[in-house]
């Protein structure tokens, strides 16, 4: 649990925690929250990069690899850039 938190538990329920046997471990834990990244902006440059291999000719599989490689976008995000924001 967080610092901030620990020191607002009181003592009858560490006390109760203690005698359930439950360790309570001070510190940060990142990752256990869905809502702090809800959105993500995804670059001009990465529409435009993909608009330039279609226009290259380059095939959706091609486009897929390298942008995904590229941007560190998943690939389901960059077909979805494909198909979505980019129509043919």
């Amino acid at each position: 649990m967080p610092q901030s938190y620990r020191r607002t538990v009181s003592k009858s329920i560490q006390t109760f925690l203690e005698m359930q046997r439950v360790q309570l471990i001070e510190g940060d834990v990142w990752g256990h929250r869905k809502d702090i990244n809800e959105y993500f902006d995804i670059s001009s440059s990465v529409f435009e990069r993909i608009k330039e291999m279609k226009l290259e000719g380059k095939s959706a599989e091609d486009i897929k690899a390298k942008i995904s490689r590229e941007s560190r976008l998943s690939p389901q995000m960059v077909t979805y850039i494909m198909t979505k924001e980019i129509p043919d």
